[in-house]
This record gives C-alpha cells, sequence and structure tokens, in this order.
C-alpha cells in the first residue's frame, strides 16, 4: 500500500473534528488541499503578536500557549491549546494582526487552515457557517469565566477550580490529575505567581486536600475538594 499523501493525512485529522464532521467529502478536499502541516520543536514560535493572519491553526498533537508580554517585561499565558483545540478564527475574520505570539510548549504538529478557504465554505454551506459560530461562542464564553475568575475568585478558588477541570470525573475518590503542563505555566494561566501557585498547593495539601507528587496532584475525594472551592 503506498503511503499517504500530506493532503489525505490531513484531510483524515480534519474529518474527525466536530468543526469539519458534517462537510460533504468535496469540501473537505478543497480545505486539505489549501490547508498544510507546521511542525513545531519545544519552544518554538507559531506566530508573533502584530504578524498578519492568513487562517487559523488546529493542534494534532502537543500543547500551544498563547501569551502577552507584561509591562514589566514578563510573560503573560492567555491560554493553553492542546489536541484538537483551534486558535485565530476570530482573528482571521476580523482581518487583524494577531493580539498574542503563540509558541510550543511541548513539540507539536499543527494544521494551517487558510482563510480562503474558510470563506468559501462559508458561502457554500450554512451549516459549517453555524458550526463556526458555535465554536467562538464557546471560546468566548469561556474568555468571560476567566476574567470573572480573576476579578472575584480567590488564589485558592483559582487553583480548585483548575485541578476540578483536569478531573477525569465530576466526584470520585483518590483520583489523580497529571497537570498538562509546568506550575509556572499554569501560574501565569491562573494570574498568579509561581510563588502563590505553590503556597495554595502547600496549605491544599496541610488540610490533606490534595497530595503533589511533582507534575501529579492525588485528590483523595473530589467532592470535598469542591465543597472548599465554595
Amino acid at each position: 500500500m503506498p503511503p499517504e499523501s500530506n493532503q489525505e493525512t490531513v484531510r483524515k485529522f480534519l474529518s474527525h473534528l466536530p468543526l469539519f464532521q458534517a462537510l460533504t467529502p468535496h469540501h473537505l478536499d478543497e480545505i486539505a488541499a489549501d490547508a498544510k502541516e507546521i511542525r513545531l520543536e519545544k519552544g518554538a514560535t507559531l506566530f508573533h503578536r502584530g504578524d498578519a493572519s492568513t487562517g487559523f491553526h488546529v493542534v494534532v498533537f502537543g500543547q500551544l500557549q498563547l501569551s502577552i508580554n507584561s509591562p514589566q517585561g514578563g510573560k503573560k499565558i492567555v491560554e493553553i491549546i492542546g489536541p484538537q483545540q483551534s486558535l485565530g478564527e476570530a482573528v482571521m475574520f476580523l482581518s487583524r494582526p494577531y493580539p498574542v505570539s503563540c509558541g510550543a510548549l511541548t513539540d507539536s504538529l499543527v494544521v494551517h487552515v487558510a482563510s480562503e478557504s474558510v470563506n468559501r465554505l462559508l458561502a457554500a454551506d450554512p451549516t459549517f457557517a453555524r458550526l463556526m459560530l458555535a465554536g467562538l461562542s464557546v471560546r468566548l464564553h469561556s474568555l468571560l469565566h476567566d476574567v470573572e475568575s480573576y476579578s472575584l475568585r480567590s488564589s485558592t478558588q483559582r487553583v480548585i477550580g483548575y485541578l476540578l477541570q483536569q478531573c477525569p470525573a465530576d466526584e470520585g475518590q483518590d483520583v489523580e490529575v497529571e497537570l498538562p503542563t509546568s506550575k509556572l505555566v499554569i501560574a501565569s494561566r491562573l494570574n498568579l505567581t509561581p510563588e502563590t501557585l505553590s503556597r495554595v498547593f502547600s496549605d491544599l495539601s496541610r488540610l490533606n486536600l490534595i497530595e503533589v507528587k511533582g507534575r501529579t496532584i492525588a485528590i483523595p475525594d473530589v467532592k470535598v475538594l469542591r465543597e472548599h472551592d465554595l
């Protein structure tokens, strides 16, 4: 059997994503024809703040971070993007430069979907337009939740909320959570200093609500941890 071409590989990946599942084979072929794979080593940059957008990206594997530079010279992590998640749709539609920079937290593979293909599909397929709007709405809801969290919730509540999001089930005992990235990145994502994150972990450990084992967080009882967040 001959090896798959790059276009066939991209088409197969896109066909499994919710955004593209409703497309006809013809439309999928059009998207894949203009799409391209981008491989990034850990620490590499996908785009810089101010770069022009030519489409949006979907993560095949790996992790990307969206960040901005703070006035103090540090880096603020805005969002962490994982497999099968997309980024850059809103900027593409607005025809504006990227407001953030994007870099690889791990070795990653992303697919770049060209804006020309998206515009053709939006004109031809109302279902695709609805799915695109739904995805943008979810992203907006997540952003509003983050703003509320940073403004109204304590550092302890932010950390507990983050851990609960990583839990494989709503409730349970003896649950282990594997942090998807470094504590430094997580602290920035939660708008905390690394020292504050370490202090919260220590406080929760002292209360026997969690046990920290490197990047693995053991939670004896998810329900008890959730109630502590109230």
